[in-house]
């Protein structure tokens, strides 16, 4: 469940990436996230009722944009982005700072390991 959540999110800043390619500089990768501050990231969603609502539906749309890859169309994966996007700065520019850090990482790792097990239990509360 963890990889597939971490697969989720990597899909979404591949999307994201890939749509503002032409416009980015080599440079102007996301820097890496710390495990601190992934872990104060989990704990301001969590501690916000309607920010997690939001982290929530975002997670429910990557499932559907996972389906939406899948299936290779492309059109319901623009929307889908789109409308994550905009629930994304909702939740603020941490969020999208450390989501967008997290799509440099490889899942298999020790560190993509170690970010999925600390965004575990938020993944669970949306349950």
């Amino acid at each position: 469940m963890r990889l597939k959540f971490f697969a989720a999110v990597t899909i979404l800043v591949t999307a994201s990436v890939a749509a503002f390619a032409q416009n980015d500089e080599p440079g102007n990768q996301a820097p890496k996230p710390t495990v601190a501050g992934l872990q104060r990231l989990v704990q301001t969603i969590s501690s916000d009722k309607a920010k997690l609502k939001v982290y929530c539906e975002i997670s429910k749309l990557q499932e559907e944009m996972e389906k939406a890859e899948e299936k290779n169309d492309t059109k319901a994966l623009e929307a889908l982005g789109t409308k994550v996007d905009s629930l994304e700065q909702q939740i603020g520019p941490d969020y999208i700072r450390v989501i967008d850090g997290l799509g440099e990482i490889d899942p298999n790792s020790m560190d993509g390991q170690k970010f999925t097990a600390i965004l575990d239990p938020l993944h669970k509360q949306c349950k």
